[in-house]
């Protein structure tokens, strides 16, 4: 294969990063665009009278001044229709390591807090006012004390005395009270029954991309949306890039984002504020030194020089250097796909029907590993998850196992819904299961597997070559994009958890570690379901079709 030549300097200088979010937007004179009502003006005044900025000292404080880019982001997040409501129900605020996302959001907890967060009135000149909320409860919200602790160690430093007299604040390290107790702000973390039900009036929550289910960072935005969803309050999430394939909450909202941005979603009301530097930047320090300026916007106290050489050091992987330095979303160098391999073969218009003639591939576990289920559609090679049974998160968890029966019925209904042409499934744990679907539909198979002693049984541990050419076919169906799918966000996740594994026949795969919760059982069914329909189109045959009552031709 030709080296593709290095990026001139000029080439580097012409990649524009990407920009998302109204706070980027300009008008047809190149002008920032900026929301026709806003509380924003009235809140940088506030800010600006009551709260410390940098340089502050006890003898000489200093007053809080934002900078033009988090100004512009304050008036979007506070911008209001006619009727005063706010145009933002839920918010996400991305950017990278250094830019000053905890400071910002500390700013705005206060605002929301004891500050000018609700819309009053109209002025004599139709301008908005705003007031505080007479019963706010704010809550810093993370699936670890210290990701809370990022956001609540800058509040002391920005509550200032005026602030302090003003509003009757009590300070507490993880409670801060005002207006005698009425008033609340308070650091949560990890248990989500903790915050269920509660009145909250506004919710940070606090780098995104490391709820996981694992940690119980689903459980905790469930509950966070429903509470604002009862409340009528918002909630607004800080993030760097996240890994993709981790399915966490900061992907999770990217992935609905993406979808109201090609119309596959309505538009509820969610602001999305982000600058990522583009794909093609190399990481050299000529090319850092051209690229980071224009994606710190005006965080100017991050220095360039200091983030080239924690990126050339190599202490970190390149993947992990994008995602902190360049705010990229990209995957670890091992895995076998990005979301820019896999995302762009989705398609949602695809539906499998009744009667469409599939082939399946099935992977089992017990306790640990999960057990899947996948078909591939014959005449486009679409993909769709049949089954996913998971192991479930927290006590649940503790003494689960894989419902067989569930499982086994699962695959009956598939055959008999659909024309199943081809059926490999591998062995492992599974024989007896195996061994009775082969022999009541094996006979009714147009292709059979060549590793088993029946139709069915596939055994990926029997044969490292087989295995590893056959995973190498998968991989060339889907970075040729023969392959297709609807979107499943289960397949996605097991398929960008994939880590490449080369040996002496070529690549394979596997876990990220044995022990890794990341799991790829739905992606070892996939590859089944297509090298059994590998082998349907090399060398199927026409089988006789089993009805309910017998056979025809």
């Amino acid at each position: 294969m030709a080296k593709t030549a290095p990026l001139t300097l000029d080439e580097i200088e012409a990649l524009e990063p990407e920009f998302h979010g109204p706070t980027w937007q300009k008008d047809a004179f190149g002008r920032w665009a900026l929301p026709k009502r806003t509380l924003g003006w009235q809140i940088a005044g506030w800010c600006a009278e009551y709260l410390n900025g940098e340089g502050s000292t006890d003898d000489q404080p200093a007053p809080w001044k934002f900078t033009r880019e988090q100004l512009r982001f304050l008036l979007w997040w506070y911008a209001i229709d006619e009727d005063g409501e706010f145009v933002y129900r839920t918010g996400v605020l991305q950017r990278l390591k250094g830019w000053g996302k905890d400071p910002l959001l500390a700013v705005i907890s206060l605002v929301e807090f004891v500050g000018p967060s609700r819309f009053s009135h109209w002025d004599e000149n139709g301008e908005p006012v705003a007031k505080p909320h007479p019963q706010a409860w704010v809550q810093v919200t993370a699936v670890s004390q210290e990701q809370t602790t990022n956001t609540m160690g800058y509040l002391p430093i920005l509550i200032s005395d005026r602030l302090i007299a003003a509003y009757g604040i009590k300070m507490g390290a993880e409670l801060i009270r005002a207006d005698r107790g009425r008033k609340r702000l308070q650091a949560v973390t990890s248990s989500y029954r903790a915050i269920e039900g509660k009145r909250t009036t506004f919710t940070l929550l606090n780098e995104t991309h490391h709820w996981v289910l694992g940690n119980g960072g689903h459980k905790m935005y469930e509950t966070i949306d429903g509470n604002a969803t009862k409340m009528n309050s918002r909630y607004l999430a800080i993030t760097n890039a996240f890994m993709p394939g981790e399915d966490s909450v900061a992907e999770r909202q990217r992935d609905a984002y993406e979808k109201v941005r090609a119309g596959l979603a309505a538009d509820v009301s969610a602001l999305y504020d982000s600058i990522e530097a583009h794909p093609a930047t190399p990481l050299t320090a000529e090319a850092l030194r051209i690229v980071i300026p224009k994606i710190r916007g005006d965080a100017i106290w991050l220095k360039v020089e200091s983030i080239i050489k924690s990126v050339l050091s190599l202490t970190i992987s390149a993947a992990r250097s994008r995602r902190m330095y360049l705010n990229q979303i990209v995957a670890e160098e091992d895995a076998v796909y990005g979301p820019a391999e896999w995302d762009v073969l989705r398609d949602d218009a695809l539906a499998l029907v009744p009667g469409d003639e599939i082939t399946l591939g099935f992977d089992g576990g017990k306790t640990d590993d999960a057990t899947a289920l996948v078909a591939l559609r014959v005449r486009d090679m679409a993909a769709f998850t049949i089954g996913l049974w998971e192991k479930p998160d927290g006590p649940a968890g503790a003494n689960w196992q894989v419902p067989k029966e569930a499982v086994d019925s699962a695959v009956h209904d598939a055959f008999r819904l659909f024309q199943v042409q081809g059926f490999y499934a591998d062995v492992a744990l599974w024989e007896s299961y195996i061994s009775e679907w082969s022999e009541t539909y094996g006979e009714t198979l147009a292709v059979k597997s060549p590793l088993g002693k029946d139709a069915i049984g596939w055994d990926m541990r029997g044969s490292l070559k087989t295995s590893t050419l056959a995973h190498e076919r998968l991989m060339r169906s889907i970075f040729d994009r023969k392959l297709v799918h609807d979107g499943d966000l289960k397949l996605r996740r097991h398929v960008l958890n994939a880590r490449r594994r080369v040996n002496n026949y070529g690549v394979s795969f596997g876990k990220e570690s044995r022990e890794s919760p990341k799991k790829v059982d739905l992606y070892a069914a996939l590859l089944l379901a297509h090298e059994a329909l590998v082998d349907l189109r090399a060398r199927g045959k026409k089988v006789r079709k089993r009805t309910g009552r017998g056979y025809f031709l």
